[in-house]
């Protein structure tokens, strides 16, 4: 929390339609989600963004184990030796890896790589674990920390450290595989639309943007207000290569070995990015309620007279609530209500209630949704139902308006030159027709300076591939992305 001496917390954040870089950074620090560590590339997540994890944690873990998941956890350290034996696994990897290579005194036999992901160490436990097709399916997720060296870093959007949550199971078929893989790619639609409320479009990424050594990479995409696109997460078939990689086999009901099918998915800290992009303005935070730390900031207006009555009716509709809600009685005697006003606003505090002498008399209170629809005024005796009448419209509203924005920022486009004049006249996503061919992505990517986000499921036209002009049925989506 901000305290006495801290006025700059209320100082104007530069604007985001002008500077929307400036505004991200200024957010992300006078809102205290997070700071820079002394560690180049890292951050500190501090309180009020951990909140917003664990909320995030809470959501995604309950639907998780709703699919039959269990959590478990695996080595920080995975040895060199696990890592090469997938080459292409390690060839998509090995630029970003943190190598230990000394422990104490002594320098070490083997390297160790800081866990950049957990397939290898993970296969290698399956390989000891499953022996019968009494086994399958393997239902694991893991809530831990990443290492990846990277060369530009951004607070949440990319860090050389994040958190993350990683599933890795294993199945009989490759059909079993990716219905897994499917399943948990309407997981995270599901949960990134409806709690974080940011709209997406999603589906199988092209061959050239599959996860190193996977078979087909699924992903979900949002589009940030600057028209730039966000990988939100991912989710693969892995085939079959990591478990002849790791020697994972099964006896079958046919009495014959085979090696099982796996998949891995993943969804990150980014997303705190993403929401601070997606919902945020001038003002600071907007935090859709389902994930807001705090729902509702109780404020009481003082002005010296009756302030005794007023705070003592704050503290009974706070009392009235708080098993119901995430509320917070702001009744701090240094600050104004202005001040106050300011900060939750900042902050992103969904719904402000304030209560003052003549509210008393009338026994009602104001609310101030965050959302920018108006105050207005409600009885007293209707408070507890009316306040979860209006975090549900603001959570509505918030997610409303972010589609209307990625709505307005899908171009679609049949030559290069139209996809360019759409992509400088409204930066965002451009739907285009593709034959499927490498050397067509790779001239659109050339003379776009876009990369293919991906295919939707499910959704298929008849059209001519924007570079060659092949009739196909293949729609995909392009994006500047971060």
């Amino acid at each position: 929390m901000a305290n006495v001496n801290d006025k700059e917390f209320v100082k104007e954040i530069p604007s985001k339609k002008d500077n929307f870089s400036e505004w991200y950074t200024a957010v992300v620090l006078k809102t205290e989600l997070a700071d820079y560590a002394p560690v180049r590339g890292c951050m500190v997540i501090r309180p009020y963004g951990y909140k917003i994890w664990e909320l995030m944690q809470s959501i995604l873990d309950k639907k998780f184990k709703e699919t039959g998941h269990e959590n478990a956890y695996f080595p920080l350290f995975i040895p060199e030796s696990f890592l090469k034996k997938e080459a292409e696994h390690v060839k998509g990897f090995s630029p970003q890896v943190a190598w230990v290579t000394r422990g104490g005194e002594e320098d070490l036999a083997e390297r160790l790589a800081v866990r950049p992901t957990s397939e290898a160490i993970i296969c290698s436990m399956y390989a000891k674990w499953v022996k019968s097709y009494r086994d399958l399916p393997v239902l694991i997720n893991q809530w831990c920390n990443i290492v990846r060296w990277e060369k530009t870093t951004r607070l949440f959007l990319r860090t050389t450290e994040f958190l993350w949550q990683e599933g890795h199971t294993l199945h009989r078929t490759r059909q079993e595989a990716d219905e897994e893989a499917i399943k948990i790619l309407n997981v995270y639609v599901d949960f990134v639309e409806n709690d974080m409320a940011i709209p997406l479009v999603y589906g199988r990424k092209p061959e050239s943007e599959k996860f190193p050594g996977a078979l087909h990479t699924y992903s979900i995409e949002a589009l940030m207000p600057d028209g730039q696109a966000l990988q939100a997460g991912t989710s693969h078939n892995l085939g079959q290569f990591f478990s002849k990689a790791f020697d994972i086999k099964y006896l079958d009901d046919d009495n014959t070995e085979k090696y099982p099918w796996g998949t891995s998915w993943g969804l990150t800290t980014r997303m705190i990015g993403a929401l601070i992009m997606t919902h945020g303005d001038d003002k600071g935070l907007r935090l859709p309620p389902r994930i807001a730390p705090i729902q509702a900031v109780i404020v009481p207006i003082l002005f010296g007279k009756d302030d005794e009555k007023v705070q003592a009716k704050a503290k009974e509709i706070y009392e009235s609530i708080r098993k119901d809600y995430r509320v917070y009685l702001d009744n701090r005697l240094e600050y104004t209500p202005g001040w106050k006003f300011n900060e939750w606003e900042m902050r992103g505090v969904p719904l402000r209630i304030e209560i003052g002498p003549k509210d008393i008399q009338k026994e009602q209170v104001v609310f101030v949704p965050r959302d920018g629809t108006g105050k207005r005024f409600v009885k007293e005796s209707e408070l507890k139902e009316n306040v979860g009448n209006i975090l549900k419209e603001i959570q509505d509203n918030l997610f409303s308006s972010a589609k209307q924005v990625l709505r307005s920022k899908i171009s679609e486009a049949s030559t290069i030159e139209e996809f360019n004049k759409k992509l400088l006249e409204n930066p965002g996503f451009i739907k285009v027709f593709w034959c499927g061919s490498q050397q067509c992505e790779n001239e659109l990517i050339d003379k776009t300076k876009t990369t293919p986000r991906c295919i939707p499921l499910d959704t298929k036209g008849n059209g001519n591939c924007i570079v060659c002009g092949k009739p196909t049925e293949i729609i995909i989506y392009y994006a500047r992305a971060y």
